[in-house]
């Protein structure tokens, strides 16, 4: 019990003096609900129509991505970009991934789902190369507070401290999937903060069992 009480203290003085009202997070994807393909067509844009059947192609025939899927799929685009330093997504990154983005706690993302997360891929690629001043593939640790600025989320120094012993190897740098798998995560636990903060007042209230879910499937 007092080692919880460390570690949560610990957490709260890292992050009691940032302002939630600074970040910007995505909009989450809208619940899903059963629409027919009929229906679904009819009120899509041109550019949506286009991603479906590029998502139907990279889906199957159950029109879910799963974590494995996931995997495949980021993994296949790496290796168009060779200007970009990685290991490859786990399948432990796309889990995580797959989770914060599941509205519908499926296990899955459906197309909607998944075209916010392949739309803030894509955004926080382009943050990447941008940042990455000196053309190594990687972030490094003086470059990531302008990076994680750029995509909406500006870190005190005892946060991106965290972040950096988390994610960065231990020079400090900071490849491609641990860019992309921070952020989507960060970008998760602030629309969730939001959600929570019904008030707007920077501040949540969350009981043991909303503690477990939010961390837990994350």
């Amino acid at each position: 019990m007092f080692a919880i009480k460390g570690i949560v203290g610990g957490l709260i003085n890292v992050v009691s003096n940032i302002d939630p009202g600074m970040f910007t997070p995505s909009a989450p994807p809208p619940t899903r609900r059963p629409i027919s393909t009929v229906q679904a067509a009819a009120n899509e844009s041109d550019e949506d129509r286009q991603f479906r059947k590029v998502f139907q192609q990279l889906a199957g025939d159950d029109m879910e991505v799963s974590p494995n899927e996931l995997m495949d799929i980021l993994n296949k685009i790496l290796t168009k970009h060779a200007d970009l330093k990685t290991d490859g997504f786990s399948i432990e990154s796309c889990r995580s991934m797959v989770a914060v983005m599941d509205c519908d706690s499926s296990g899955k993302l459906g197309f909607t789902e998944f075209k916010y997360l392949w739309n803030n891929i894509k955004r926080w690629q382009n943050i990447y190369k941008t940042y990455d001043a000196d053309r190594s593939g990687t972030i490094s640790a003086t470059e990531l507070p302008g990076a994680f600025n750029a995509a909406g989320f500006p870190l005190n120094q005892q946060l991106l401290q965290m972040i950096v012993r988390r994610y960065s190897d231990e020079n400090g740098d900071m490849d491609f999937d641990n860019y992309i798998g921070c952020l989507v995560r960060l970008d998760a636990m602030c629309r969730a903060f939001k959600t929570l903060d019904k008030d707007n007042d920077g501040q949540v209230k969350v009981n043991i069992k909303e503690w477990l879910q939010l961390t837990m499937y994350s």
